[in-house]
């Protein structure tokens, strides 16, 4: 019997790895077609060839009409009506630039000014042949080199936002996905995260704006984008990335736009997703090391102890 205990641990350890294997990663590559990530690339879009000029760009998104639809909080411009009613106007709230420089991918960010609906890949969706236009109005220049002037907004976006250093997990995630999805993990909103109200009437006036907003969001995206507090554990770390990446490589035809973050925003838009769906993950993870250190410690004590009992035996 002595002699076939390594036999059979051999024997209990792989059925276990072939186990794992079958109910883990084949399951998910079952589930989830594997789609190789682009590395946030975009080379699908056309490199700015420009150097843009900081102060004309500034100029440029204040005359062309950006501040028409989208706020500029960190350039003191308010957004020009609340979400409710530019979710009513556009279909979902146009986003805030004041971070923009720095969440999104400069070619993104250029050839969403010109072709928005060719920058976010849902052609299919809004199809100008057809009349069906994209709810953002196309940058046609000002008169002078679009690319150049292109370039100049760009410059100001990049010039107005902090370093991407700076950028936090929720500020990634509430400028590239929290406009349509809620986290209710967390307590945010699509129309931002609700507030601890004194008063319960005052708490339902919240609700019914927020009901509202997801109601003009369902009738633009052609269903309501789900809460994501607990995506991070249904799906894997991959499949999140490459679906943020390009959402039409894991779902064609789907009217998720690509977002067009740059890879490392890409990673901080997984941090909180995975913060708000595992609370307790960092403290779990240092309980972890600490039961790992006692399970090596009592399988040692284990060791030497089944030792002396087979002396004693014989």
């Amino acid at each position: 019997m002595k002699n076939k205990e390594p036999i059979i641990l051999i024997v209990v350890i792989f059925f276990s790895l072939v186990t794992y294997y079958l109910v883990e990663p084949f399951a998910h590559g079952v589930m989830h077609k594997h789609v190789d990530s682009e590395n946030f690339q975009y080379n699908d879009l056309p490199a700015l060839t420009k150097t843009g000029n900081v102060a004309n760009g500034q100029e440029l998104i204040i005359n062309a009409g950006c501040v028409g639809c989208h706020s500029m909080e960190k350039a003191g411009m308010p957004a020009p009506m609340d979400p409710v009613m530019a979710a009513q106007s556009y279909g979902v709230n146009p986003p805030d630039l004041s971070e923009a420089g720095a969440v999104y991918d400069a070619k993104f960010l250029a050839e969403l000014i010109k072709n928005p609906a060719h920058a976010l890949k849902v052609e299919h969706k809004f199809d100008e042949s057809k009349g069906e236009m994209h709810p953002m109005v196309p940058f046609y220049g000002m008169g002078g080199d679009i690319d150049q002037e292109v370039a100049d907004m760009v410059a100001y976006l990049q010039d107005l936002a902090v370093s991407p250093d700076e950028v936090t997990p929720a500020m990634a995630f509430e400028n590239a996905c929290g406009r349509c999805h809620a986290v209710g993990y967390e307590n945010w909103t699509q129309i931002g995260t609700k507030p601890s109200f004194k008063h319960e009437k005052d708490s339902l006036a919240f609700d019914i704006k927020v009901m509202e907003y997801e109601e003009s969001l369902t009738k633009y995206m052609g269903k309501l984008p789900p809460d994501l507090s607990i995506y991070i554990r249904s799906r894997s770390e991959d499949f999140l990335r490459t679906f943020i990446e390009n959402p039409q490589n894991h779902l064609a035809g789907t009217a998720m736009p690509r977002v067009g973050v740059t890879a490392d925003a890409a990673d901080k838009v997984l941090e909180y997703m995975k913060d708000s769906g595992d609370t307790k993950r960092h403290e779990r993870e240092e309980i972890g090391k600490m039961v790992m250190i006692y399970i090596v410690i009592f399988a040692i004590f284990a060791f030497l102890w089944k030792k002396q009992v087979w002396r004693d035996l014989h």
